[in-house]
C-alpha cells in the first residue's frame, strides 16, 4: 500500500474525488457525501451558484454568464481552487465546523494508479484547503479492492477492474500490494461518446442535453444484452431541422458501436495477464475478475469479459462506492494487515 494502515487509522476523513462523482467518508459517521463532481459559476462575479446534483442538472440549460465546470478530470484535480470550493459546499457548514474542532485534522484521498507527482500534489493541496494538516494518498485499486471485500492481504491473486468515467484501471493484487496494473484512458464517457456519434451519423439525431447520460437512454430495458429488446426508442433533436424527433434504434447496432472503445479495455486486461507471474494467473482462473466503479453496471460488459477471457467475472454489490468504503474501512481499523513472523533460528 502507499501508506501503512497505522497511519490511515489516524485519519478523520476520506475523500474519493472522481471525474463523475465526489464521495466523502467521515470516521464515525460513514458516507456523508455522494454527489456529482460539478459546480456552476457566475463568470461575471466569480460567485459559486450551485454544486453537486443541482449543478449537474443545470448543464446545458444555463444562460451564457453561468458556466458549469468539472474540477476533476480522469481522477486528477485540474482546478484546485474550484475543487476546494466545491468540497466545502458539499460538506456543509455543520460538518465543516465539526472537522475544524479536530486539533490536527488528517485526511486520506484516493489517487489513480501511477499518478504523477503533479497529480498527487494537486490532491494534497485540495485536502489542505479543507484544513487537513496531513494527507495520506492511497491507490484507488487498493481502496476499491478492500471496499468490495477482496482478500488483498493474502498471498494469492485477486484481479480487480475499476471502471471509471474517464479511465479504466485493471490490476492483479497479492499480499496487500499491486503485482501488475494498467491504466486505460477509456471509461464511461468514451462509451457515451460512441453512442452519441452513432446516433448522429446513422440517425442524424442529437441528444437534448449533455447532462442526460446517453448511455442510460440507449440501455433502457437492458437493451445491449442479447436477451434485451431488439430496438429502443430515443428522443432527440434533428440535426438538419432542429425539430424534436424520435427514432427507433437497433440495439445490436449500438452494441457494435460501443465495442470499439471496449476493445481497449480487453487489450489492457491481456497486457496485465501477460505481465503477471504464471502462479498468480493460475489463481485467477478460479477467482476471476471483480468489477467495480460506476461504469461496471453497463449491461453486457461482464458477459463480454467472460467471453473474451474465459474467466469468471463478478460485479461488486455496490460498485460505485467501493473505493471510498474501502478507505473508510481502513480509517476505522476494519482491515487487518498481513503479519509476517520472522523465522526463528
Amino acid at each position: 500500500m502507499t501508506v501503512s494502515l497505522e497511519q490511515l487509522r489516524r485519519c478523520h476523513i476520506a475523500v474519493d474525488l472522481g471525474a463523475a462523482r465526489t464521495r466523502v467518508f467521515v470516521k464515525g459517521a460513514g458516507l456523508v457525501v455522494d454527489e456529482p463532481s460539478a459546480a456552476a459559476v457566475n463568470t461575471r462575479t466569480g460567485a459559486l451558484i450551485a454544486v453537486g446534483q443541482f449543478a449537474e442538472q443545470m448543464t446545458g440549460r444555463t444562460p451564457g454568464y453561468i458556466r458549469v465546470v468539472r474540477p476533476v478530470s480522469g481522477g486528477t484535480v485540474v482546478d484546485i481552487e474550484m475543487a476546494q470550493r466545491m468540497l466545502r459546499h458539499l460538506l456543509g457548514e455543520k460538518l465543516r465546523r465539526a472537522l475544524r474542532r479536530k486539533p490536527r485534522l488528517r485526511a486520506a484521498a484516493c489517487t489513480p494508479h501511477d499518478a504523477d507527482p503533479l497529480a498527487q500534489r494537486a490532491a494534497i493541496e485540495t485536502m489542505v484547503g479543507l484544513g487537513a494538516r496531513r494527507v495520506e494518498l492511497v491507490d484507488t485499486l487498493i481502496a476499491a479492492a478492500v471496499g468490495c471485500g477482496l482478500p488483498v492481504e493474502r498471498p494469492e491473486a485477486t484481479m480487480i477492474l475499476v471502471c471509471g468515467a474517464a479511465t479504466t484501471q485493471v490490476a492483479v493484487l497479492s499480499m496487500g500490494s499491486i503485482v501488475t496494473a494498467e491504466r486505460i484512458p477509456v471509461g464511461g464517457e468514451a462509451i457515451d461518446h460512441a453512442i452519441v456519434q452513432h446516433l448522429r451519423h446513422q440517425h442524424e439525431l442529437m441528444l437534448p442535453s449533455q447532462s442526460v447520460r446517453p448511455l442510460q437512454l440507449a440501455l433502457s430495458g437492458n437493451g445491449l444484452t442479447p436477451h434485451g429488446p431488439e430496438s429502443t426508442e430515443i428522443h432527440g433533436r434533428d440535426v438538419a431541422t432542429g425539430l424534436a424527433r424520435s427514432v427507433h434504434v437497433d440495439t445490436a447496432a449500438v452494441r457494435d458501436a460501443i465495442h470499439t472503445p471496449l476493445t481497449a479495455v480487453l487489450d489492457g486486461i491481456g497486457k496485465v495477464l501477460r505481465d503477471c507471474p504464471p502462479d498468480l494467473v493460475a489463481d485467477l482462473a478460479d477467482r476471476g475478475i471483480m468489477m467495480v466503479g460506476g461504469s461496471a453496471r453497463l449491461p453486457g460488459l461482464d458477459q463480454m469479459l467472460r467471453d473474451a477471457t474465459g474467466m469468471p467475472v463478478q460485479i461488486a454489490e455496490r460498485p460505485d462506492v467501493c473505493a471510498v468504503l474501502g478507505l473508510g474501512a481502513m480509517l476505522e481499523g476494519k482491515t487487518q494487515p498481513l503479519v509476517l513472523d520472522p523465522l526463528s533460528a
